[in-house]
């Protein structure tokens, strides 16, 4: 096709998802500098992409809202912008609809879509052949010359990196101990025992959303840490634990959202692979980062996505983890 001049970047799933749409982003503005970029994503996500340079517009689904009247909207708004590219980074129905009948000149998406058919180029989406989800989604612009792995981007403004400056005054590690789902969340024990790895004088501060509050708070009180050791949970947005995580000596996480904060702003890392495995495609990019699991189980993965609870009852991919080698 010709140098598009506006593209619509549908990825209305999770977190993790939108942050690794952002190589996308920097790539579409680094081939085409001149390019107006508007980005679809679901009510909640829309702060992530919040000052970034490259991006004229945040569109909104509401999925709290009538779906049939979301996907209305979103396609007639759409069409009023007239897009030379749509891309849609999204695999499942409600996505394809939208980025099907976008009015768009061509449309890309990846072929597990149920509306793939209606687009102009389909792309095979492979998972757990240890292809990353950023190469995935830069194959998408293959033929313009991208690059094939980029890291994440996101940029906390001023206003975010002082709301945090209070905790950055000495030398500090994250930890992000919580996960929506039960099996890729390291037990509270391990992180109790990497807790008690830490030097005295090391800050540790505990991060996360609003209900994993008692989570953390849970963990401090076992480590017996409360001096060193202080719970955010609940208390900062996504953008500022980014310009959190941007100071920190070490970031330490599950296979979550958290994760790929952290690559984004290329801290040192240290990723705890539970019931998934890195092979999915979804590990830390951050230049100096490892990943720990534990090898040689025969029930690992026991899925794609993680479970409420480990099928076989062991849970052996999270307590037999080794973790406080620091």
């Amino acid at each position: 096709m010709n140098v598009p001049r506006t593209v619509f970047i549908i990825q209305t799933s999770f977190i993790g998802d939108v942050i690794l749409v952002t190589p996308l982003i920097s790539e579409l503005n680094r081939l085409f500098p001149q390019i107006k970029i508007d980005v679809l994503v679901k009510k909640g996500n829309e702060s992530l992409l919040a000052n970034n340079p490259f991006i004229r517009e945040v569109f909104i689904l509401d999925k709290s809202k009538s779906k049939i009247s979301e996907i209305w909207r979103l396609i007639h708004g759409s069409k009023k912008r007239r897009y030379d590219l749509t891309l849609n980074l999204h695999r499942f129905g409600s996505s394809g609809i939208i980025a099907a009948f976008s009015g768009a000149k061509e449309i890309y998406g990846f072929d597990k879509n149920p509306f793939a058919f209606l687009y102009s180029k389909r792309f095979k989406h492979e998972i757990g052949n240890g292809t990353h989800e950023v190469t995935r989604n830069l194959s998408l612009l293959a033929d313009f010359g991208a690059d094939s792995l980029c890291r994440p981007s996101l940029f906390p403004s001023e206003v975010d990196k002082n709301s945090v400056s209070q905790y950055t005054n000495k030398k500090f590690v994250c930890l992000a101990p919580a996960s929506v789902w039960f099996t890729k969340q390291l037990p509270e024990e391990k992180w109790v025992e990497l807790i008690h790895s830490f030097p005295s004088a090391l800050k540790i501060y505990l991060v996360g959303g609003k209900t994993d509050e008692v989570l953390c708070q849970s963990i401090i009180d076992k480590s017996g840490r409360e001096g060193q050791a202080q719970n955010l949970a609940g208390q900062l947005t996504l953008l500022q634990t980014a310009a959190l995580f941007s100071k920190s000596e070490h970031v330490y996480v599950n296979d979550s959202g958290p994760l790929h904060i952290a690559s984004a702003m290329n801290v040192p890392t240290t990723a705890f692979f539970c019931s998934t495995v890195p092979d999915f495609g979804f590990g830390p990019l951050a230049e100096k980062s490892e990943i720990i699991q534990v090898e040689n189980l025969e029930c690992r993965p026991c899925g794609l996505h993680g479970k409420k609870e480990c099928p076989l009852g062991h849970f052996a991919c999270g307590k037999q983890m080794e973790v406080g080698k620091n």
